[in-house]
């Protein structure tokens, strides 16, 4: 208060004993709220973490990715240490103060910064041994520089935001301890404010992301580019005959039907008698249910005449409900255009966020997809109806193995499966790889028993001289794809993937370390089709010719045909660019 123009400080007393605050004051200054308690061990374990996060992973990283990765490192583990810090405090155990203190933070924060310059300056050469293992181009020589500068920027946001959240639960911690001992009111302050501050970022953040995400990829799925017409062929979906409209197809399924081969275009290349391969596609405007979706496929599929063809494939699609034309083009000059696609849509969102969010929508459109399909393909005379298959890739692989249901096919069981890129998530596929050969790789793993099942990067694992059984499974997966790989336990374990011999396309320079390799995978998935086709999660359409041949067992094909059908494949991969996954 004033008194007298001069200002006066009143001092509550109890007993003639200073009153404690009952709430913490707010900071005076920003720059005193960023830099008060900073933590010296903070500093070096974020240096740490961040510069394990430069060394290789799967996936070649550029400056804007790396950056963004090293910060998040760096915040992780300067976080790490606060709260191992909270807990010494929360013990009463001693803390460095005074001049000693301040000698010993600017030692560490020497330290620090000498860890990150050191890491740094070989951040180049790291990630150009993971672009040699890929044929891709050396990273910018500035590379260390960019990686550097944006590393700061991300974390000091996040440290900000940590120091805020922090305050956060220190003001709910004192108010908690007005009315409970000390250490209790720590422990509930701590864990009432994890709560609270996670509800808003998975509540409001999160579900936020989630809904302008849907919304965009609505609208872009929804948009007709006017040099894509209606067909008018009657036995293509969106044609005036068709089951289905054209503007239901969705964005992905138009594509889909609109590059469909003719006869000529699969002749000029396998030479003999060919037809016109069959797509049915429905897309997720064209029924309220993935049941009703089912059905209206089926109607379709029935219409175009599909059901007479040699070769019948249940396809299930990417999260955008993009089917891979490196796979099913593939099929169809194998089997010189006698084969029919059923695919249907269930999403608008990429895989990697459909798996976070709906992963039950894909498995129940690929089970009532197989169901509708199956069902009607019994109907039918055992020596006049189409082999059945089933492809999918990344979410549509593990919606397409979800969809089996052993007890119903049991005496007629379907006859394959190729299963391109299976999210880690996939419950087959992690049995498979845990049940493997032990002297396998993981990459790579072999079955004792592999007349059923077998695994391959496109070059290795399948030959001809395979002896199969009745039915054949095929997983195609490259060593270097974070969506096979990817490992929560790898923030506390090393797996089992790293060990030797590594896939041809990993660097030997990659190793394991603590919390830091999930962070590397986990951006390593977001960027997994940024890389050359035949590399990371973007499969090459040469890479599927074995696993077609072993599967589905196409008649008629030399060693010379192959190699015309290789050739002619690797001139349309050149001009693709990535997935739509």
């Amino acid at each position: 208060m004033t008194v007298e123009g001069r200002s006066v400080l009143i001092c509550l007393c109890r007993n003639g004993e200073p009153m404690p605050n009952p709430r913490p004051a707010l900071p005076a200054s920003l720059f005193r709220f960023v830099v008060e308690n900073v933590s010296g061990v903070g500093l070096v374990l974020g240096a740490l973490l961040m510069a394990a996060s430069l060394t290789p992973s799967l996936i070649p990283r550029g400056e804007g990715v790396q950056g963004v990765l090293a910060g998040v490192c760096f915040a992780a583990g300067y976080g790490l240490a606060v709260l191992l810090r909270w807990i010494w405090v929360t013990l009463d155990l001693p803390l460095l103060h005074g001049r000693t203190g301040r000698q010993v933070l600017l030692a560490l924060a020497t330290l620090a910064t000498l860890i990150v310059a050191s890491f740094l300056a070989q951040a180049t050469d790291w990630q150009n041994d993971v672009r040699a293992a890929m044929g891709m181009a050396p990273a910018p020589p500035e590379l260390p520089l960019m990686i550097g500068t944006l590393a700061f920027l991300v974390a000091a946001a996040l440290l900000i935001l940590g120091k805020l959240a922090a305050l956060f639960v220190r003001r709910l911690i004192a108010r908690i301890a007005q009315v409970m001992p000390r250490r209790a009111a720590h422990l509930l302050g701590l864990i009432i404010g994890g709560i609270l501050l996670w509800s808003l970022a998975n509540g409001v953040l999160f579900s936020g992301f989630i809904r302008t995400a849907d919304s965009s990829a609505r609208a872009l799925d929804a948009v007709i580019p006017p040099d894509i017409q209606p067909p008018s062929d009657p036995l293509r979906p969106g044609s005036p005959t068709s089951l289905v409209a054209w503007q239901d197809l969705g964005r992905e399924g138009r594509n889909y039907v609109h590059t469909t081969p003719t006869a000529a275009d699969i002749a000029a290349v396998t030479g003999g008698r060919t037809m016109q391969p069959l797509r049915a596609y429905v897309g997720l405007n064209a029924a309220e249910t993935a049941e009703e979706r089912a059905a209206l496929a089926v109607a379709e599929l029935d219409r175009i005449g599909g059901f007479d063809r040699s070769i019948l494939v249940v396809a299930m699609p990417t999260g955008t409900g993009w089917l891979d034309p490196a796979a099913v083009t593939t099929l169809e000059y194998l089997h010189r255009g006698d084969v029919a696609t059923v695919a249907i849509q269930y999403s608008y969102l990429q895989s990697w966020i459909s798996l976070l969010v709906e992963p039950e929508y894909s498995a129940e459109a690929g089970r009532e997809l197989f169901s509708a399909v199956y069902r009607h393909w019994r109907t039918l005379p055992e020596g006049e109806r189409p082999e059945l298959y089933l492809y999918g890739l990344s979410l549509g692989a593990y919606s397409s193995q979800q969809s089996l249901r052993l007890y119903e096919m049991i005496d007629q069981p379907f006859a394959g499966a190729l299963w391109v890129g299976p999210p880690f998530v996939s419950p087959l596929w992690q049995t498979l790889t845990r049940e493997r050969d032990p002297a396998s790789p993981e990459w790579l793993p072999r079955m004792d028993q592999g007349q059923t099942v077998r695994f391959t990067n496109g070059r290795q694992g399948l030959s001809p001289q395979d002896v199969w059984g009745g039915i054949r499974i095929v997983y195609l997966q490259y060593a270097s794809d974070p969506v096979v790989f990817f490992d929560p336990g790898s923030a506390w374990r090393r797996p089992d993937w790293m060990e030797t011999p590594r896939g041809p396309d990993v660097s030997t320079e990659l190793r394991w370390y603590p919390i830091v390799s999930f962070l590397q995978l986990a951006f390593d998935m977001a960027v997994s089709l940024h890389v050359p086709m035949g590399h990371g999660h973007l499969y090459a359409y040469d890479d599927h010719i074995a696993p077609w041949m072993a599967v589905t067992q196409p008649p008629g094909w030399d060693e010379a045909g192959l190699d015309r059908l290789r050739r002619h494949f690797q001139g349309l991969q050149a001009q693709q660019g990535g997935s739509a996954d």
